[in-house]
């Protein structure tokens, strides 16, 4: 019995770890989402701001935002009424998205940021298109 604890233990302690790279994995798997993290290296930014620039709408940004927060990728700081969203911490973000760029063979020239493979097609649709 003491036996079948220490596996369960240790698996849940497993699992545990990995949850927190699917969460971050699960932050950067949308277009969306990484067209909202290239904005956000701009600086702070408000939910109208960013519908605005970007053609969501609101409520496309604002559950996106509420992912990226839960996965720890950006933090939000309330202004009178309105919030303001800025990255948690951009050097790991840059970091890691170099790191990605290394990974799947993109050249520096051609670095993965948002504006090279990703557009707007109406309120709230973005698609991946392949650019040259």
């Amino acid at each position: 019995m003491t036996m079948i604890n220490r596996v369960d233990r240790e698996r849940h302690d497993a699992v545990e770890g990995h949850g927190a790279a699917a969460a971050l994995f699960h932050g950067l798997a949308d277009p969306t989402r990484l067209m909202i993290l290239a904005h956000l290296r701009t600086g702070e930014h408000k939910v109208k701001d960013l519908t605005e620039h970007l053609g969501l709408a609101q409520s496309t940004v604002s559950a996106h935002l509420s992912c990226l927060r839960d996965c720890g990728l950006v933090t939000s700081r309330a202004q009178g009424r309105a919030s303001m969203y800025s990255l948690a911490n951009p050097r790991l973000l840059l970091a890691l998205l170099g790191d990605a760029n290394h990974y799947i063979g993109i050249s520096d020239e051609h670095e993965l940021d948002t504006h090279d493979f990703t557009e707007v097609h109406g309120p709230g649709r973005a698609q991946q298109v392949v650019r040259p």
